[in-house]
């Protein structure tokens, strides 16, 4: 297996995992298993549905080295980037350390997808092969 084709299989794991993870945190929260702490109502579907869609979506895309892969990739970081945004400007003062942190583990591991799937990524693989 080449190094390109490792990363992208690496990128690829991740996206399926942090994924599930989203999608076991907000779909047990919507099926009624809330936790001890204030919820803000919109956040379970957004974590469900955004886990979904990188765990049935975009892994795929990136797994299979699809065009869209990229785009899907950086939308889901950016999608990520601007919920913790807004959860920290407008819901700063109710929102529970546990949202912020799982939004932060979200987006590093988005950054370190990106990273993976990255064209400097590549050429620094297709260097090493010369050497």
């Amino acid at each position: 297996m080449n190094p390109k084709s490792k990363r992208v299989k690496a990128a690829a794991a991740l996206a399926a995992i942090i994924g599930a993870m989203a999608v076991l945190a907000g779909g047990r929260v919507l099926l009624g298993n809330l936790p001890d702490y204030y919820l803000i109502d919109w956040l379970p579907v957004y974590n469900f549905t955004l886990g979904a869609l990188s765990l049935f979506v975009t892994a795929v895309l990136i797994w299979r080295q699809h065009r869209y892969a990229w785009p899907a990739a950086v939308t889901t970081f950016i999608m990520h980037t601007a919920v913790m945004l807004i959860l920290l400007i407008a819901y700063g003062d109710v929102v529970a350390i546990d949202s912020l942190v799982a939004m932060t583990v979200r987006m590093v591991t988005w950054l370190i997808i990106l990273v993976l799937l990255s064209p400097l990524g590549q050429k620094r693989d297709a260097r090493s092969n010369f050497a």
